[in-house]
């Protein structure tokens, strides 16, 4: 239960900066009994007519807002979900703490302080929330990434399939970043189905482990949804010779948390916390494409349960050693359940 057996040193270097030049000409590690380097594209290569893709088809929204205190001193608020037309609960980032009742500003608009809510804060805004957010918001890319959105991040940190009516992440599902519109019919053309599920990603997937017993860490709640339509045919996979591969950790962790729930997959829409680690018993994903993931994160913890411990320690040596780029911009892995 030691975090620091999940701990690697990785090149600044490696880490992703910007997106690859196309979505679907990132690299792409299949990782079984042997390693072998692809295009992402040739992921074609490794599926079948009767898997079943699974794809979180949530839309990140323009989370980000820059703000200042009446002192000047300089405010960024990371909306993490609207609670009503006025109210949000968010990340705020400054020099000095906000504490109870302290006013910020947006412009002509300003936002109070009026709760806390573990490491999040209630903001009571002046004006609707979607005005700010559309008037004053950018996309909110990762902290690590060290730089402010470029406009090419407005369509880059953000799946190709991401439906309109889904805006309510505050992170992308990474690795549906590697997907173009022609990849996707081509996936199509192949005869392999496709079930879109619905996973709000929160600012708690940045949440570091800080406790050395990583059982003891509390993970966010995220909202899910799962359709009748694609519950049907999750459901009937299970009971084929067919695969259900998960594009992403979120999909995952969306269908096992509905699964751990109720013993069966089944339409659902409500809230998750799970937290899966090396113990954890798969009931429905088969196999898993995913990013490279941060150190002493839960994603590594994940994968690690999935997988197995000592293939994704050989697979992170094999993508290091080989350059590949690394986190929510980075390339990708083709992972089967251990």
């Amino acid at each position: 239960m030691n975090i620091e057996k999940f701990d690697f040193d990785l090149p600044q270097k490696l880490i992703a900066k910007v997106p690859s030049k196309e979505r679907s000409l990132s690299r792409l590690l299949v990782v079984g009994k042997k390693l072998i380097d692809k295009r992402f594209d040739q992921i074609l290569d490794h599926l079948c007519e009767e898997d079943l893709l699974v794809i979180n088809n949530t839309k990140v929204f323009n989370a980000r807002i820059n703000a200042e205190r009446d002192t000047g001193g300089k405010v960024e608020i990371l909306i993490e979900r609207k609670l009503d037309r006025f109210n949000a609960l968010a990340l705020t980032k400054s020099n000095r703490p906000l504490k109870l009742n302290d006013k910020i500003y947006i412009g002509s608009v300003y936002a109070t302080l009026v709760s806390k809510r573990d490491y999040l804060s209630v903001l009571n805004f002046s004006e609707s929330i979607d005005e700010v957010i559309k008037n004053k918001g950018s996309i909110p890319i990762p902290p690590y990434l060290n730089r402010d959105p470029l406009p090419m991040d407005d369509e880059r940190y953000q799946t190709v399939y991401a439906e309109e009516s889904k805006m309510s992440s505050t992170a992308a599902p990474t690795a549906g970043l590697h997907f173009d519109s022609t990849l996707m019919e081509r996936i199509k053309e192949k005869g392999i189905e496709i079930a879109p599920i619905t996973l709000d990603i929160g600012l708690g997937t940045f949440k570091p482990i800080k406790d050395s017993d990583f059982s003891k860490h509390q993970m966010h709640s995220e909202r899910i949804n799962l359709s009748k339509e694609s519950s049907e045919l999750i459901k009937s996979k299970l009971n084929s010779k067919g695969r259900i591969i998960s594009v992403g950790t979120t999909s995952l962790r969306c269908l096992e948390s509905i699964f751990q729930k109720f013993g069966e997959i089944r339409p659902f829409e409500g809230e998750t916390d799970i937290f899966i680690y090396p113990g954890f018993k798969f009931n429905v994903i088969d196999a898993l494409i995913t990013n490279f993931h941060l150190p002493k994160s839960t994603l590594m913890l994940l994968v690690s349960a999935f997988a197995g411990e000592s293939t994704i320690n050989k697979a992170y040596e094999h993508a290091i050693s080989n350059e590949y780029r690394f986190f929510s911009y980075g390339d990708a892995m083709f992972l089967n359940r251990s």
